[in-house]
């Protein structure tokens, strides 16, 4: 049975909708599994982030008096190509260090439509639904065709969508994060460039 999602993200159940994404927040800081080397610590941070994660969630949507999660992902299909094949199966195994590690053994301008859609799955695998979403979505715009990816970015989107403020492994504080800081200094360097000409 799961935890009352208000007890897991360690606030009342009267706390504003503020004092959650505050508390949210702290705790996805805290457990983000990057923070852990040891591979037994990295591996409880993922659970706890799951954890953490499917609370807020279910504040978010209301659900706190029952267990159901508003996803599930169930894995990719048995198949693929070559080192692909092996990540499928690793993915299905929940050995998602080794596969994480297979993936990034794939050269950078060899990663296509089947790595982004497996990174996406290693991500789901984890409770990190935005970065899986981010990688699905690459993956669909690669092989818009693929019914497998648009299954997963579209459970992944409806998911995104119903927990604004999912956790984002790039974001930098309340409403800061990575690309809008590359899009500042972008238009900065332009603009110094075309003043100090």
């Amino acid at each position: 049975m799961e935890r009352d999602p208000y007890e897991v993200l360690g606030v009342s159940r009267t706390a504003s909708d503020d004092e959650i994404k505050k508390a949210y927040r702290a705790l996805a800081k805290k457990y983000h599994p990057d923070n852990f080397t040891d591979e037994g610590q990295r591996a409880r941070a993922e659970e706890k982030m799951k954890e953490i994660n499917a609370a807020y969630e279910r504040i978010q949507r209301g659900d706190t008096g029952s267990s159901q999660r508003s996803y599930t992902y169930r894995g990719p299909n048995p198949g693929g190509v070559g080192i692909y094949a092996k990540i499928r199966s690793l993915i299905n195994e929940q050995r998602t260090d080794e596969a994480e590690s297979l993936l990034e053994s794939v050269p950078v301008n060899e990663r296509g439509a089947e790595w982004q859609y497996l990174k996406a799955c290693v991500c789901a695998q984890r409770g990190w639904y935005y970065d899986a979403y981010t990688y699905a979505n690459s993956a669909c715009t690669m092989d818009p065709g693929n019914a497998e990816y648009r299954e997963l970015y579209n459970n992944l989107n409806d998911n995104v969508n119903r927990s604004t403020g999912t956790y984002r492994t790039a974001t930098t504080s309340e409403n800061c994060d990575i690309c809008s800081i590359c899009q500042a200094l972008a238009c900065l360097n332009c603009m110094c460039s075309s003043c100090c000409r």
